[in-house]
């Protein structure tokens, strides 16, 4: 009986030692099975190139009230998801504003954000904001643009360029260099060489 009591005493002295050995041949065991890690792709550069097309294409927008806002219409676009903007072969547009006043646009070729807020117009491009009568029934003549670039701003209502351009007010004619011009404001800025041709109202 006192051989039996000393090795169950043994047993129990190194059970845990030996209980820890299997634990430890266990985990060895395993991550000697486990597949290596995959090594992370290398992020892969954003290139300039279009996720989609359109060909003859029109697309239009619309207000909260469901009015029609902006329509765009062209021969050819392209969708480049790096820069979010659009480019437009043929570019034509019509847009109203709140009082539903007509601003058309065409060029060769237009650089459009999604929303079609911001245009820039490239080759014989052209704006013609057609004449209106304002809330306190004053007439506005008619307003066309005419340059190789015009940059549009549909919804603020505002058209930059930093090349020679050509204003056509009315009868009245001015040519400049670079021109802004501000709707909401009424403010026209015209830089470098201006020139100008002013047709008196008849009385």
């Amino acid at each position: 009986m006192q051989f039996v009591r000393d090795a169950w005493d043994r047993f129990l002295l190194y059970l845990p030692l030996a209980v820890m050995a299997l634990l430890a041949l266990g985990t060895y065991w395993l991550v000697r099975g486990t597949p290596p890690l995959a090594e992370p792709s290398a992020i892969r550069p954003v290139r300039h190139e279009p996720d989609y097309f359109m060909h003859g294409f029109s697309v239009r927008t619309f207000d909260d009230s469901g009015r029609l806002r902006t329509e765009v219409i062209g021969e050819e676009a392209r969708h480049f998801p790096d820069t979010q903007l659009i480019e437009i072969k043929g570019i034509r547009i019509r847009s109203f504003d709140a009082q539903g006043r007509l601003t058309t646009a065409s060029a060769r070729h237009g650089v459009s954000n999604e929303d079609t807020s911001e245009v820039q117009l490239i080759g014989k491009a052209v704006v013609v904001r057609e004449a209106s009568t304002d809330a306190a029934m004053v007439s506005k003549p008619r307003v066309e643009y005419r340059g190789e670039f015009l940059h549009a701003f549909l919804t603020t209502e505002k058209i930059k360029s930093h090349k020679p351009v050509e204003l056509i007010r009315g009868n009245d004619r001015f040519s400049a260099d670079a021109l802004e011009y501000d709707h909401v404001e009424q403010v026209l800025q015209l830089n470098g060489r201006v020139r100008g041709t002013l047709v008196p109202g008849a009385r």
